[in-house]
């Protein structure tokens, strides 16, 4: 008959009487912890259902071998024990875990098993940290120097700390970044009876002004690294012209302005550090590309390069004087051609090159163009001082050739685009 009331694993049907795992999902489904922790499935059964721990609280968490016999109910109040009273009262934890276990045997036990044995070296690191700042001072003083030393303060005249409202020996301002950030702690208090809601507001307060410290530390990093409030009062300028760097050029600026958000991640050596790199990327790739081009040219030798710089530079020259000639000669012979409508005209000579060529494109004669020109700059020249003026053009001029002429005028630099 004794037979009968043991229990088996479904499994392996090995004898789970102690201990064993229920499915609560699927009936007459009880497994041993061996094929528990397997997750061994069968027949409906799978590996994520839920389970239910069946116990007697007679089996033993470490073992046949270990002293006193601590069964896993013991083990379970013994935990909770701890958590209640917190390490120390074992008296309490014994009255807890029952009359069976004295003070002494609940101190031993938790001691070997959960601080000395396998557990514990498990969970607790051999050397634990020091996480708090010894302020202690060596030489016998009443304050550490890490408390009473202060930053070195900013090297500026006093005209220039009254003007940023900088207080030296605090290395503080009088005005700082989000002035009213004490407001959110300064009518804080702890009382006892303050619920569990009350409580983490307030530490939400406290959570919120610690981070607008944070900030604020972090902006006058930030002013001090970059050597912003030199900038600030001029100073800068003086120390460029003392230390010349190499010229930026109009890209790299450009490309300054757009990272600029990288300064709060960056420390300034870092950030210049980062553009001479580029600048150096920059100079070697161009490198590159030259000597790649003398390879395709057959240059295999430094010193055969000069010999072809020299060479391919005197048939540059060559080539652009001749360029240059026939382009003379071409304007000349097209001058002669192209002013032959308007030449002859009266006005002429008072053009330019450039209005000679717009009068005969547009077959304006010279003294008309000139009539036009001195209406659109005097209507240009009322309008920017204020005076109401009405414009009276030519009726020969049409909307096509206003509209030429105006856009040559502000080409020119005779009006402003606006008045265009």
């Amino acid at each position: 008959m004794a037979e009968l009331g043991k229990k088996y694993c479904v499994y392996c049907l090995a004898e789970v009487s102690p201990l064993r795992f229920r499915c609560t999902e699927c009936a007459d489904i009880e497994l041993c912890p061996e094929c528990f922790s397997a997750v061994a499935e069968i027949g409906p059964h799978r590996r994520w259902h839920g389970y239910q721990l069946v116990d007697g609280g007679r089996f033993t968490l470490w073992g046949a071998e270990a002293e006193g016999g601590w069964s896993s109910r013991e083990e379970q109040l013994l935990l909770d024990a701890i958590e209640q009273f917190g390490f120390g009262n074992w008296e309490d934890m014994a009255a807890h875990v029952g009359a069976s276990r004295t003070p002494q045997e609940v101190m031993e036990h938790y001691v070997s098993m959960y601080i000395h044995g396998n557990l514990g070296k498990a969970c607790i690191p051999d050397t634990i940290p020091n996480r708090v700042t010894d302020h202690t001072c060596p030489s016998g003083g009443p304050l550490s120097p890490s408390l009473t030393t202060p930053l070195p303060p900013l090297d500026i005249s006093v005209a220039e700390q009254q003007q940023l409202g900088y207080m030296p020996l605090r290395d503080d301002y009088e005005i700082e970044y989000d002035q009213d950030a004490e407001t959110l702690i300064s009518g804080l208090s702890v009382n006892y009876d303050d619920d569990d809601v009350e409580i983490e507001l307030k530490r939400a307060h406290v959570d919120m002004y610690v981070r607008k410290l944070k900030e604020r530390q972090r902006r006058k990093n930030i002013a001090r690294d970059y050597n912003l409030v030199p900038a600030f009062l001029g100073k800068d300028k003086k120390d460029k012209e003392k230390a010349p760097k190499r010229k930026i050029t109009k890209e790299e600026k450009e490309l300054r302005l757009k990272l600029r958000p990288l300064y709060q991640f960056m420390s300034c050596k870092e950030f210049e550090d980062f553009f001479e790199n580029m600048h150096k990327e920059r100079i070697l790739r161009a490198k590159i590309r030259e000597l790649q081009r003398y390879r395709r040219n057959g240059i295999t030798k430094m010193e055969e390069s000069a010999e072809y710089e020299a060479a391919r530079h005197k048939r540059e020259k060559r080539k652009e004087n001749k360029n240059i000639a026939s382009s003379k000669r071409g304007k000349e012979e097209g001058k002669e051609g192209e002013f032959a409508a308007i030449e002859n005209l009266p006005g002429f000579e008072l053009l330019s090159d450039r209005e000679k060529v717009l009068c005969s494109s547009l077959n304006l004669s010279p003294a008309r163009y000139v009539t036009v020109k001195t209406i659109i700059i005097k209507d240009h020249l009322q309008k920017r001082q204020g005076i109401p003026s009405k414009s009276r053009l030519p009726s020969y001029l049409d909307k096509v050739l206003k509209k030429r002429i105006l856009n040559f005028l502000t080409e020119s630099g005779w009006i402003s685009r606006d008045a265009s």
